[in-house]
């Protein structure tokens, strides 16, 4: 029996995953200057790093950045993140 098992037989990290997934939000936001995969890394980076984002999808062709936060994103938060980053948060796409 792996560690994450109860003795029931159940998975509890399993549960805990679905909870998080199911109130997790995808927003999309329009970054301009990114033009390769550095500009990818570092945005990613700098948004993980944030409070509350459980994952980062960089989109660099599109200058789309998707965040997927455990409840509503603080915009502000993202933005200043992306701004240290050395891009532009133009606004929600």
């Amino acid at each position: 029996m792996g560690s994450c098992c109860t003795p029931d037989n159940s998975c509890s990290t399993g549960t805990t995953t679905a909870v998080a997934v199911a109130d997790a939000t995808s927003t999309v936001y329009a970054v301009s200057g990114m033009t390769c995969g550095h500009c990818k890394t570092a945005i990613t980076t700098s948004v993980s790093a944030l409070e509350g984002v459980l994952s980062v999808d960089v989109d660099v062709a599109g200058g789309l950045v998707t965040v997927t936060t455990d409840g509503a994103p603080d915009d502000a938060a993202i933005a200043a993140a992306i701004d240290d980053a050395g891009y532009d948060l133009t606004g929600r796409a």
